[in-house]
């Protein structure tokens, strides 16, 4: 069964093709290792929740917007061993002047309870 890595992260607005070439060069890496699709989205329409939404999620400030992403992988043990492979690798050094304040992303692993695509 598939594995998906899934993050939520403000970007600063006026950075958005800076973000979306820093996307690029991720895919590269994450494809290298046995990623089979990354999708990168940006706010459009996320409304303000009573008591949580994504812009509070990553503590948005007005003049960002908010990507939500995620990694589709074959599997967790092969998101495991190209998370290892890539944390050496050159390429990952390219990337760490991100557009964005990392320290405010949110991610984690998980694991697909339901997809329309495996439906019959």
């Amino acid at each position: 069964m598939t594995y998906i890595d899934g993050f939520v992260v403000p970007v600063p607005a006026d950075k958005r093709d800076a973000y979306l070439a820093a996307a690029r060069m991720g895919w590269n890496v994450f494809k290298k290792y046995g990623a089979l699709r990354m999708v990168e989205t940006l706010s459009d329409d996320i409304p303000d929740g009573k008591l949580t939404d994504f812009k509070r999620s990553v503590a948005a400030k007005p003049d960002e917007i908010v990507a939500f992403s995620w990694i589709i992988w074959p599997d967790k043990p092969t998101r495991n061993a190209g998370m290892e492979k890539m944390m050496k690798d050159p390429e990952m050094d390219a990337m760490s002047d991100m557009p964005f304040d990392m320290t405010r992303m949110i991610f984690g692993g998980f694991i697909p309870i339901f997809d329309s695509e495996e439906m019959p």
